[in-house]
């Protein structure tokens, strides 16, 4: 059953390389082989895998994680061949490292020119933000039948939060539930960007690195290049947008208003985005013309950090010490649970407090009984372990990545080298000092570039589907 999914996953890329190829047309360039080559692979693997039959279709946990993690791993390493057939990026190694970066919605680059590659392969970069911005659920209920286990599985994975369930009935009337919100505020913001003067191919592309919060940009100098405040506040805007919890579109949806405008972790993910935009606002005001530039730029990299985009106006890395400091720890924050974003994680911020304030009262009376709630709602000690076994595992991660990238003799920089570990863990793209919002990651060794594709997965997947592939009973029968 993992392999006959798996084989479905391959044709579904197969089909989406189809979009980049009539680019290439359209444009009239000369990369139709560079995508012709791998949906010809792609067919030739995934056909006979998904036609496999199977007699038992059950898919439990394991296989389930199993099915994320392989299933992503294959769409980067095949993903990374037009850029390779192309001659754009002929390295395999950084061809990896951007795919990885598209789909995981990073948007760190190795490129030092992007304004270099033709057409169709920045639709393909930027379509891969689009891709896997609705993360490992939707996507794996694409290729699942419904409402298995396994599926179930994947939605608690991708979703984390006090409660996860489905929007409706059928897990997979939510897929389409969420998809649907995803197209639609997709062509909002091409629709509001073309009133802004951009073409059809510009809006597109950035409403597709918008939507997967991944920041991908069509110029070396990214949104700054049109030094519009109108385009800006769109971008700005629909960033702030998808790092919210889709639930609360649902609920707007069904006309529950009243109870998206309460929800909790929504009042937590704004209120983080005000504070941090004033207080950097306030601490970037000698170093622009005035307050409101201050506040202009400083709302954009507020948006693009806690959503974990990436697109920058400004070059952030030029700031004062304490703006870049709120920055570090966006983050590691992130956006809303449930939202294109990555980072660890309103939610779970707010739990991991939450639970720490419940073991002070503790310890200060231990025979008292103390809960905490969310969203009104008491928080089962079970999901305070996984929140904090979450932790555990992301600092581990974290660590051991940062250790290891201090090993690379091209970045001797320790701000380099961990805002590289956090901006890749946590999806977000540009870092600070040598791997600033103007530079790249073209700097690495190529098994630092392999490691940072590792840790990006990590991150984008929830840290468990990848790390599951490395416990040895996850590949014994029963």
């Amino acid at each position: 059953m993992v392999f006959n999914t798996l084989g479905k996953a391959l044709l579904i890329e197969a089909i989406l390389l189809l979009f980049p190829m009539f680019v290439g047309v359209l444009y009239q360039e000369n990369t139709f082989i560079s995508y012709l080559l791998p949906i010809l692979g792609l067919i030739l693997v995934g056909a006979p895998l998904s036609f496999l039959r199977v007699k038992d279709k059950s898919i439990y946990a394991k296989e389930g994680f199993v099915i994320v993690a392989m299933a992503w791993i294959a769409l980067s390493l095949v993903g990374a061949l037009p850029f390779v057939i192309s001659g754009q990026i002929p390295n395999y190694v950084d061809a990896l490292f951007e795919t990885v970066s598209g789909f995981t919605t990073t948007g760190a680059s190795i490129l030092s020119d992007v304004e270099a590659l033709s057409k169709s392969i920045l639709f393909w970069r930027s379509f891969t933000h689009w891709i896997g911005g609705m993360g490992v659920l939707v996507f794996v209920l694409a290729v699942l039948p419904a409402d298995c286990s396994g599926a179930m599985h994947v939605f608690r994975a991708e979703s984390p939060g006090p409660t996860v369930g489905k929007l409706v009935s059928k897990l997979s009337y939510t897929a389409r539930i969420l998809y649907t919100i995803y197209f639609v505020m997709t062509f909002l913001e091409t629709v509001l960007l073309l009133f802004g003067g951009l073409s059809f191919y510009d809006a597109l592309l950035h409403a597709f690195s918008t939507a997967g919060t991944g920041g991908f940009g069509l110029y070396n100098d990214s949104v700054a290049h049109y030094d519009s405040v109108y385009v800006e506040m769109v971008i700005a805007t629909f960033m702030l947008l998808f790092g919210v919890n889709f639930n609360v579109y649902y609920l707007i949806l069904i006309k529950q208003v009243g109870k998206a405008i309460k929800s909790e972790e929504l009042f937590y993910y704004l209120s983080m985005v005000v504070v941090a935009t004033l207080l950097i606002a306030f601490n970037i005001l000698s170093q622009v013309a005035s307050f409101g530039q201050a506040l202009r730029y400083s709302f954009f990299q507020v948006t693009s950090i806690s959503s974990t985009t990436g697109f920058y106006t400004a070059d952030f890395d030029k700031w004062p010490t304490f703006s870049k400091a709120i920055i570090l720890l966006l983050m590691v924050v992130g956006a809303s649970a449930g939202s294109t974003g990555g980072g660890m994680k309103v939610t779970r911020i707010a739990l991991l407090i939450k639970s720490s304030f419940k073991q002070l009262k503790r310890l200060v009376n231990p025979r008292s009984v103390v809960s905490i709630s969310f969203e009104k709602e008491p928080v089962p000690t079970e999901v305070e372990r996984n929140v904090r076994t979450y932790f555990v595992l992301w600092a581990l991660v974290a660590v051991s990545c940062f250790l290891l990238l201090t090993l690379d003799p091209n970045v001797n920089d320790l701000m380099s080298n961990l805002s590289a570990t956090l901006a890749c863990i946590g999806n977000i793209g540009p870092g600070l000092n040598l791997l600033g919002p103007t530079c790249n990651f073209g700097i690495y060794t190529p098994f630092s570039k392999i490691l940072l594709s590792f840790v990006m997965l990590v991150g984008r997947l929830e840290i468990f589907p990848m790390l599951i592939l490395f416990v040895p009973r996850t590949w014994k029968r029963g």
